[in-house]
């Protein structure tokens, strides 16, 4: 068997989930998109309702709403309620895990009301806003501005909160990092209720670093400054075609932003947005953008495309046809390019409408799309949820920039899937080690990619039913995602924390780094009122006698080797 030619598998036998799943698509056509819809236009209502709001009235609401969130906290018994966490229904967070912790006991604040833009601050190039403002909401605003914020995550629905708790990329990250790197202060509302202001520079310095990765498990935040950056209105984007193994398509993907001559931080030489998609192992196009005004889009002889019709094909779809057609560059209204995957949810769009794609079903119904992730989370049962653990891939494997060649050849022998989507980001060198950092010495080996003060990451997505799946074989779901776990703490890569993970509480801080993080949860009085980050993210529900290990801290467990950061 070569490296690369996946294990042999017997047929599966067929049960009754795969029929209901197979025609999900009823239910989701004739309940969960017009539900979507009409949620989609009562939010958008919403948020143009708060765009004509003046600054001082939108802050005096952001006052209040704090100040009940701050009185909310002090009416919790520690000896009576459990844990502290948002009221927010467990089905709506997007991505695969469910949030199971709110299945145990649990004290809820309801943070529902933060979902404001505050302010864009044109002079300090920096947009406050409140933690549920989305991806969306955030670009209509800026946009016409000719600003954006320097990371725009893909996806509309994406919330300002989920990216900086969680995780947040972009095609513009192997500049500026991920999406929590282009926040300069956090509004934080800690266990006591204090309201805290966290920035790099201040006496909360600490805790700025420590909130990115930590699930709202130090405070609550309620509101953010993030850095906006001038753009204009068209992306210039270029698909060029790779043909090759995966080795060769991952070099490709290298050249394709990261100069050999490691001039790296030279414009002229880095393109401003970045992806590449892999649409088989020997098949992938690069595409690369650059802004461009509205006069050289509209000259003569160049293509203008606006991806954002709901008639036009899906983008990773019409990215494919640089395989056949060649190289081709084409102009994209710049907030229609941030939101290119946002119709069709990358590629998971054709597995719950296999004919979605199709031109007849976009003319007449693709104004109804996407369908909504937390409505398709509240309409699957705990048999069906189970089944896309089992029969389905949502991971990203967040790999150092030269490793990416074998990532790519480990997920195909182990899970077979693709599309695969390459986005580079850059993993800062901070001051304080945080809960991802990059290898260490790497500025001593100025791979390409690589800077002095950033090692270059890829996060390599994998998104859609296995290979294996698809031809009716057997595939363990559960087991791919521990040996990937497994592949990526001995690769100091990492697995973002939306997705479904199998790492047990050793491994977990295996991964990731547990001395910043447990500081701050001494010292600002997480321990006893949130969740670790361990048993929030960990998969299964949770007892109430995991919630009281959670209340008592766990800290004396030899898992988090902590060391003490200096102040």
């Amino acid at each position: 068997m070569s490296d690369l030619e996946a294990p042999l598998r017997p047929k599966r036998k067929k049960i009754w989930v795969d029929y209901f799943v197979n025609f999900r698509w009823i239910i989701v056509i004739f309940v969960v998109l017009p539900i979507s819809f009409t949620l989609y236009f009562l939010t958008y209502l919403g948020d143009v309702r708060s765009e004509m709001k003046s600054f001082k009235q939108r802050q005096k609401e952001h006052d209040e709403n704090v100040k009940k969130v701050v009185k909310r906290l002090k009416q919790r018994n520690p000896s009576k309620d459990g844990l502290v966490c948002t009221a927010r229904k467990p089905w709506i967070a997007v991505g695969m895990r469910n949030v199971d912790y709110k299945r145990a006991r649990h004290f809820e604040v309801d943070l529902s009301a933060f979902r404001n833009v505050l302010e864009i601050d044109k002079e300090r190039m920096i947009a406050r806003v409140e933690p549920l403002v989305n991806m969306g909401q955030i670009s209509r605003v800026t946009v016409p501005m000719n600003l954006s914020l320097a990371v725009v995550a893909e996806l509309d629905d994406l919330t300002v909160g989920g990216l900086i708790n969680g995780y947040g990329i972009e095609g513009s990250s192997h500049i500026y990092g991920l999406f929590s790197d282009t926040v300069v202060a956090y509004e934080i509302v800690l266990a006591d209720g204090q309201l805290v202001r966290a920035t790099k520079d201040n006496e909360y310095s600490d805790l700025f670093y420590a909130i990115p990765w930590s699930q709202g498990t130090l405070g609550l935040l309620v509101s953010a400054e993030i850095k906006l950056i001038p753009v204009k209105e068209y992306m210039k984007l270029t698909y060029k075609p790779v043909v090759g193994n995966l080795k060769e398509v991952a070099q490709a993907y290298i050249d394709s932003f990261a100069p050999r001559d490691g001039d790296q931080d030279n414009p002229e030489k880095v393109p401003d947005f970045v992806e590449t998609m892999i649409y088989s192992p020997t098949e992938a196009v690069c595409m690369t953008g650059k802004y461009a005004s509205k006069e050289e889009a509209k000259k003569k002889g160049n293509v203008t495309n606006s991806v954002g019709w709901w008639f036009k094909p899906w983008f990773y779809q019409h990215a494919e046809k640089a395989l056949k057609k060649g190289e081709f560059v084409e102009y994209i209204p710049t907030r229609e390019y941030y939101h290119r995957h946002t119709r069709c949810l990358y590629w998971e769009g054709k597995l719950i409408l296999p004919f979605a794609d199709q031109w007849w079903f976009r003319f007449l119904f693709g104004w109804l799309m996407p369908p909504k992730v937390s409505l398709l989370k509240a309409t699957q049962g705990e048999a069906i949820r189970n089944y896309y653990h089992e029969m389905h891939v949502i991971q990203d494997m967040l790999v150092p920039l030269y490793k990416v060649g074998d990532a790519l050849e480990w997920a195909h022998r182990e899970m077979e899937v693709y599309p695969i989507w390459l986005c580079p980001h850059r993993l800062y060198k901070l001051p304080v080690k945080t809960m991802v950092y990059p290898e260490p010495g790497f500025e001593l080996q100025r791979r390409q990619g690589d800077t002095y003060y950033a090692q270059m990451y890829t996060d390599v997505g994998i998104y859609y039913a296995p290979g294996p799946v698809l031809r009716g074989e057997v595939f363990d779901g559960a087991e791919a995602v521990r040996r990937m776990e497994n592949w990526l703490i001995e690769n100091h890569g990492f697995q973002p924390q939306y997705a479904v993970s199998e790492l047990t509480e050793k491994n977990f801080w295996r991964m990731f780094d547990a001395g910043l993080y447990e500081h701050c949860r001494k010292k600002y009085g997480a321990v006893g009122t949130f969740m670790s980050v361990y048993y929030k993210s960990k998969k299964g529900r949770k007892t109430e006698k995991e919630v009281q290990e959670a209340e008592q801290a766990h800290l004396e467990t030899a898992y988090a080797e902590v060391d003490q950061p200096a102040d």
